[in-house]
């Protein structure tokens, strides 16, 4: 944009975006690393409970591994 010579005003305009971007990352790291780690701690109570089959137990090993994948 600053080479097509775009207008001042939007050029702040998206300099906010990006910077309100920014800081919205490590924000939703911060908040999928606690929900993993409540899953994690959840799935072992309930495996310890006895229950170590069904379909929302795989969907939440699927999510650990998933989410383990991406950090």
């Amino acid at each position: 944009m600053k080479a097509k010579g775009a207008d001042p005003y939007d050029l702040k305009q998206q300099e906010n975006v990006l910077t309100g971007s920014r800081m919205m990352v490590p924000d939703c790291r911060k908040r999928l690393e606690a929900a993993q780690s409540d899953l994690k701690a959840t799935l072992v109570e309930v495996e310890e409970s006895g229950q170590k089959d069904g379909s929302e137990i795989g969907d939440a090993r699927n999510t650990i591994t998933n989410v383990e994948r991406i950090f």
